[in-house]
């Protein structure tokens, strides 16, 4: 057994049984990070705090929230909007989260596959991501079903249809996933526990990994070079700051990292006090009504470009499209053949252009994705979600030609 001495302090006595100092050396003060990154590399700090205030939002909602389908429209709406005090407040700082951390996450990606942070040694770092990534979208479809207005009822019967599996018609796999023939109360009070508790818990699981997994290889640095960590840290450690290429986690960077949060909480709170109509659809301010089918079913505008990848097609080659978006950019760091770790703009036109035909290519989807399927935007759509398809079958041939720089 390990000789435990007087303790002089509560963090003396703490760290003799849960070693605190020698954590806080490991994951802070010799956590170390290249010096030539820009703000880009805050957002996973920031989406850390957007679900903490998700997190926080939601509990405060949770004490008047009654998953009940005769309840649940009310206890949003009326309740916590108006009896409840600073109930509105809450709705809306959890509404607007809940949207922003997606653009965060996009942001996030794009970053990611812009600067090659998914290559060489860190493909773990993009698949924990991209599992964060999916048990978000899974937490943010389970919590638009929850004020049971008419999008939320329609596009929980859309989504789950999807489990049918097109001609296979595997009714039965989608009657047990809704506990009914049509969303009903089982189907409310499901996606209520896994809204409120399994998946918060999956969540935090993920991000624990994918913290994990920043810790060995590092995270990849702006110029995207490669250099000895350790050696570098000596330098630092040794008083010899400006020749180092890295700096410590906490306090430095760890400090720029506070600064970037400060200012998109200052958007953040300057979106919930004035434009937080954005994150809730004017449809979901109808109770919800199976007899009565909206004239467009959309769901929100982070899921809508992987939305319209499945609209143009026939049920069958629509679903796997959809299937193929789902999966492509888990696939990334083995489609990309480059020999490269470099940024884009280092790597050549042949990915420079990919890369922003993919976000512009996105975008046009998302547009696609919200408006009626009518002609043109129905052909538009088909083509976008062919390009989108197209650019990862591309990939691999592309990357293949590069040259090491």
């Amino acid at each position: 057994m390990a000789k435990f001495e007087k303790a002089n302090s509560v963090e003396e006595w703490l760290d003799q049984r849960l070693a605190i100092n020698k954590v806080k050396k490991v994951m802070a003060y010799e956590y170390w990070i290249p010096k030539d990154i820009n703000f880009l590399w805050a957002m996973g700090m920031i989406l850390a705090m957007t679900f903490g205030v998700l997190t926080i939002s939601g509990i405060f909602l949770l004490m008047y929230y009654k998953p009940d389908v005769n309840l649940a429209f009310d206890s949003v709406n009326y309740t916590i909007m108006s009896e409840v005090g600073y109930g509105w407040l809450w709705r809306h700082m959890h509404g607007v989260a809940a949207s922003l951390v997606f653009l965060i996450i996009y942001i996030h990606m794009f970053t990611g596959i812009y600067y090659g942070s998914y290559k060489k040694g860190r493909e773990m770092i993009w698949l924990s991501g991209m599992l964060l990534f999916v048990t978000f979208s899974a937490e943010a479809f389970s919590g638009y079903m929850l004020p049971w207005g008419q999008m939320s009822y329609w596009a929980g019967m859309v989504i789950t249809n999807l489990f049918s599996a097109g001609s296979l018609e595997l009714n039965g796999l989608v009657e047990w996933i809704r506990g009914d023939y049509v969303p009903g109360d089982a189907f409310l009070t499901r996606f209520f526990m896994l809204h409120v508790l399994l998946l918060p818990l999956v969540i935090m699981g993920v991000i624990g990994l994918h913290f994990a997994s920043l810790r060995i290889p590092h995270v990849n640095n702006q110029e995207g070079e490669d250099f000895d960590f350790d050696e570098e840290a000596e330098k630092y450690k040794a008083g010899k700051k400006k020749e180092s290429k890295v700096i410590p986690f906490q306090p430095v960077f760890l400090s720029k990292d506070v600064f970037v949060m400060g200012v998109f909480m200052i958007f953040y709170f300057y979106l919930v006090f004035y434009h937080y109509q954005f994150a809730l659809d004017p449809v979901n301010f109808d109770p919800a009504d199976g007899l009565k089918t909206p004239a467009h079913i959309y769901p929100e505008w982070y899921f809508l470009w992987s939305y319209e990848i499945l609209r143009p097609f026939s049920k069958d080659i629509g679903l796997v499209a959809f299937g193929f978006a789902q999966v492509a950019f888990f696939l990334l760091p083995f489609l990309d053949k480059s020999p490269n770790t470099k940024p884009a703009h280092k790597r050549g036109k042949a990915f420079v252009a990919w890369f922003w035909i993919m976000i512009v290519d996105m975008i046009v989807l998302t547009v696609m994705g919200k408006v009626p399927p009518v002609s043109p935007f129905n052909e538009i759509g088909l083509v976008a979600a062919l390009v989108f398809i197209g650019l990862f079958v591309a990939l691999p041939i592309i990357t293949k030609k590069e040259k090491a720089v």
